[in-house]
């Protein structure tokens, strides 16, 4: 347990940076009509896919007008 906190000062920004992530792409995929794909595959990719999940959907996910 000693050593988990030796590092939570570098866990904790990148915790709460894909929380953010992680809660933003979700309303956004909420409140948007079309996407490119599925939106059931894009919300698994969201959650399942840890920090790497919601920057996919924001760079290839959403569908630009």
């Amino acid at each position: 347990m000693d050593q988990l906190a030796n590092y939570m000062p570098i866990l904790a920004p990148i915790l709460i940076i894909q929380l953010i992530l992680l809660i933003v792409a979700i309303i956004d995929l909420v409140r948007i009509e079309r996407t490119n794909g599925p939106k059931w595959l894009w919300a698994l990719i969201i959650l399942f896919i840890n920090i790497i999940g919601p920057i996919l959907y924001f760079v290839i996910g959403r569908r630009s007008n």
